[in-house]
């Protein structure tokens, strides 16, 4: 495995969306710490990863022993456990890049924009994790149940972070799992994804379609 892919905590890897991009990830060579609140539920999620030859094997742990083991931490839960995990997660991340992958959807109408006060879930982190973390947004559009396919997914990723640079490293990612990564300007933005999410549940629906995702037109 290249020295300098850092070693990546997907945080609710147990879940369908935090297990497909770590299969994903484990595939392309990524050392992967899976993250839930069960220990033992994480090292079983784990086991059923295929890592690259010359990889190391993926590992479960606690979503706090994960955080502290990852370079990179990646938050793959539901926007009703949200702030309980980042408040559990919060000491490990300081200096860390987090990609916040969660849409603040509220049951039964998720296929209606329903945004927190902070006006998006991405900013809600950034205000919880404070200035220590780094936040990131990504993956909003992605359907969950593609990622654990083995086939191209015709979906690009939008991501939002305040540098530059930070959004460099989260493209990388997304081009790891077989995805294209658009810069999409700072995390104020990441609030058109996670709305946008609630629009696409409401067009699988009209349309009656398997996961309809976003394309940017005119990237070379």
């Amino acid at each position: 495995m290249a020295s300098d892919r850092p070693i990546l905590a997907i945080i609710g890897g147990t879940g369908t969306l935090g297990s497909g991009l770590a299969k994903r990830w484990a595939a392309a060579g990524y050392e992967i710490v899976i993250g839930s609140r069960s220990a033992a539920k994480a090292e079983a999620a784990a086991r059923m990863l295929a890592a690259r030859p010359g990889a190391p094997a993926p590992r479960g742990a606690t979503n706090a022993d994960a955080a502290k083991a990852g370079a990179v931490i990646v938050l793959a839960v539901p926007w009703t456990s949200h702030a309980q995990i980042l408040d559990e997660i919060k000491a490990q991340v300081a200096g860390k890049i987090v990609v916040d992958t969660t849409v603040p959807l509220v049951p039964p109408k998720v296929a209606r924009v329903q945004l927190p006060p902070e006006t998006s879930a991405a900013l809600a982190a950034q205000k919880r994790l404070g200035q220590a973390a780094r936040v990131v947004a990504a993956f909003h559009n992605v359907a969950a149940h593609k990622l654990q396919a083995d086939a191209p997914i015709d979906c690009d990723v939008l991501i939002f972070g305040d540098d530059p640079k930070d959004r460099a490293v989260v493209a990388t990612l997304a081009e790891a799992a077989d995805l294209r990564g658009v810069h999409a300007g700072p995390l104020a933005n990441a609030v058109a994804a996670e709305a946008l999410t609630s629009v696409l549940i409401g067009i699988n629906r009209n349309y009656k379609i398997d996961g309809a995702g976003v394309r940017i037109t005119g990237i070379g």
